[in-house]
């Protein structure tokens, strides 16, 4: 029987980390909630969480070294995943009444907030899937629990990398009042907008198939 992956939640005062740590154990992963900068960049899976606004989770990840952390795995191609917030300070920077804070500067591009006529968008939505998905591997068509205001409206990095030469990240959109990245898959970096842990089955299935990917 394989040895089950051992994933980090980072507890850094921002995100739903009791909820992911529990659905992460529901799905076979040996779970850790821990600020512990060893252990965080050792495991075979770092989840980034993050709730409430942009700057202040990015002030939160830098207070435990997050971004060192997320620098040093994604350098050694050790797998990380965002959620929400978590997904959203990956980008360059955010744009939250009118102040620009910097993200981790991991994909270009700003999170800024949604022009829908009802913010925030709160609840259920489809996704549109690229082929050759492996977060989506047989959810493909299922809805996800979303709770957001700001969201990345363009991904730069897919319109600039020269596909002869290397893999174009996998982008995943939904809709509210116009498009928005929903998930990203980029070689270790893989991000969700909304929250898997509060996506009943489909969710569930999600981070099954990410926690899979790590063995």
């Amino acid at each position: 029987m394989p040895s089950q992956s051992r994933v980090v939640v980072l507890d850094y005062g921002f995100g739903n980390v009791r909820s992911a740590v529990r659905a992460l154990e529901r799905v076979g992963a040996q779970v850790e909630l821990t600020a512990d900068a060893h252990a965080a960049t050792e495991a075979d899976g770092l989840i980034v969480p993050g709730v409430g606004a942009f700057a202040a989770c990015m002030t939160g990840l830098r207070g435990v070294h997050g971004d060192q952390i997320v620098d040093r795995r994604l350098a050694g191609g050790r797998p990380v995943l965002g959620i929400c917030v978590g997904m959203q300070v990956m980008f360059a920077s955010g744009d939250e009444h009118g102040v620009r804070a910097d993200g981790l500067g991991e994909w270009p591009g700003v999170v800024d907030r949604l022009e829908a006529e009802v913010v925030p968008h709160m609840g259920w939505s489809t996704v549109d899937v690229p082929t050759g998905s492996t977060l989506f591997a047989g959810i493909e068509h299922e809805r996800f629990y979303f709770v957001h205001s700001y969201a990345a409206r363009s991904f730069p990095l897919a319109e600039s990398v020269d596909a002869e030469r290397f893999a174009a990240p996998l982008v995943t959109w939904s809709e509210h009042g116009g498009r928005f990245v929903a998930a990203v898959e980029n070689g270790p970096l893989a991000a969700t907008q909304f929250h898997p842990e509060k996506s009943g089955d489909a969710g569930a299935e999600l981070l099954r198939n990410w926690v899979a990917s790590l063995r």
